[in-house]
């Protein structure tokens, strides 16, 4: 039998394949507090890079794989909230790293200190610039706040240093005043490019705590008495403490 040519009635359509969409990767989850910290540690990767009013909250939720109504479901009060909290984990990190030596003199020791100091502000560039300028547009009392609380706790540890338990205006001041010369210096130093050795920048300001503290010496029995104490731990071969005997000869 003759086979009967086929029609197009007769053809059967194959079925439509449907297009094939990417599967879009869901959000990492991570449990709540974990969730958190990584939220905070993402923005101060973008805060210590971009001064903050050039960082979104978009930018952060991108960095951290993360939603944008993710990062609002952790700080409702958008980014404000979220650099505040950024801003206390670097203050704390900051802090941490106002650690005494218990070895070597107190020059040593005050060099030591300075090390770990600039290792924070060569890791948080832009953002230490912008936090300690002011005048950005994410700057308010309470961040303020959080910046006096690290030079309160500079302040502390410094005549915790220097053996002083309380400390009378004229020794505060020299002391406060010193800690501005160091975030002026930094500020400088990162301006300039980081031109200077940062050794030759630590030795510089442990100088000008000497001769600060010297200046200070002439004027103030309680400040003569500390750089007496420091001359006698520093020895007796220390180029400084030529300099400390100096003043407390010229002060008799």
């Amino acid at each position: 039998m003759e086979a009967r040519p086929t029609s197009a009635s007769d053809q059967v359509p194959a079925p439509a394949v449907p297009p094939t969409r990417p599967r879009r990767t869901g959000y990492r989850r991570l449990p709540v507090q974990q969730r958190r910290e990584q939220l905070i540690s993402v923005a101060l990767e973008l805060f210590a890079s971009r001064p903050p009013e050039e960082v979104s909250l978009d930018d952060v939720a991108e960095a951290a794989e993360a939603s944008r109504p993710l990062v609002y479901r952790y700080f409702a009060g958008g980014k404000q909230q979220l650099y505040e909290a950024a801003l206390r984990t670097a203050a704390d990190e900051l802090t941490s790293r106002f650690v005494v030596p218990l070895t070597g003199t107190p020059s040593e020791q005050l060099a030591a200190v300075l090390d770990g100091y600039f290792a924070f502000v060569a890791e948080h560039d832009a953002g230490y610039s912008a936090l300690l300028r002011g005048g950005s547009v994410v700057e308010t009392a309470r961040t303020s706040a959080i910046v006096d609380d690290v030079r309160r706790a500079a302040l502390r540890r410094t005549l915790r240093h220097l053996g002083v338990r309380e400390a009378g205006p004229r020794l505060t001041l020299l002391v406060r005043s010193w800690i501005a010369v160091v975030e002026g210096a930094s500020l400088t130093w990162l301006d300039e490019g980081r031109t200077l050795p940062v050794a030759e920048l630590r030795d510089w300001l442990v100088d000008q705590f000497t001769a600060m503290a010297a200046a200070t010496a002439l004027h103030d029995p309680q400040t003569a008495e500390v750089l007496a104490g420091l001359l006698a731990l520093e020895g007796p071969q220390a180029p400084r403490a030529a300099r400390l005997r100096e003043v407390l000869d010229d002060r008799r």
